[in-house]
């Protein structure tokens, strides 16, 4: 699977995503992008079955899909001071952030 970040960049950023699924749920998940994408994905996807970071993000949906809590789609870049500095957040689960546009508030860090 293609990294997202480059070399240098992955010294200096940290991906990671956050599911509603309970730590076999995220596994499931990370067995079917590893199928379907021909690999692992290349950041940790972090358990969260009591919603309660994907709630103190803000991105709490209150309408299930299929019986199930889904989070809005969201991105955060996050500076060392956890200043969110960029953030993506829609919600229509089909409409999902840029890889352009996510690496570019990544490098707007390191030209700060």
């Amino acid at each position: 699977m293609r990294e997202l970040l480059d070399e240098d960049t992955s010294w200096t950023t940290q991906i990671l995503a956050v599911s509603p699924d309970n730590i076999e749920g995220a596994q499931k998940m990370v067995d079917r992008v590893t199928t379907e994408a021909g690999g692992p994905p290349g950041f940790p996807l972090l358990a969260d079955p009591h919603l309660s970071v994907i709630s103190r993000y803000g991105v709490f949906n209150p309408e299930p899909f299929n019986g199930q809590p889904v989070p809005h789609p969201a991105v955060y870049v996050i500076d060392r001071t956890g200043t969110v500095t960029w953030k993506f957040l829609n919600t229509d689960a089909r409409i999902r952030a840029e890889n352009k546009d996510i690496l570019a508030a990544i490098a707007q860090l390191t030209n700060e």
